[in-house]
């Protein structure tokens, strides 16, 4: 099942990470798509990501992301934005 999201409401920064194929998130994106356990959802601007439920990781276009909890997808983050 693909996800898909409202992303009128989403930073343009954020959508060019996420969406690109070359974009500094798209891994996260792909994994969001294949995991039915995650979920993610936009709000202020940023991506928020769940599993099962809960928040892991809060994806913003501009400032660093944010890790809620520890979670398989945080490994995907870029090694330089953690």
């Amino acid at each position: 099942m693909k996800t898909t999201i409202d992303t009128t409401n989403m930073c343009s920064h954020l959508q060019k990470k996420l969406f690109e194929e070359n974009g500094v998130y798209h891994s996260i994106w792909i994994a969001i798509q294949d995991d039915p356990e995650l979920t993610a959802v936009v709000r202020s601007r940023q991506l928020h990501i769940y599993r099962n439920g809960k928040k892991v990781l809060v994806l913003a276009g501009k400032s660093s992301p944010k890790i809620i909890r520890e979670d398989k997808i945080c490994e995907l983050l870029p090694k330089d934005q953690t």
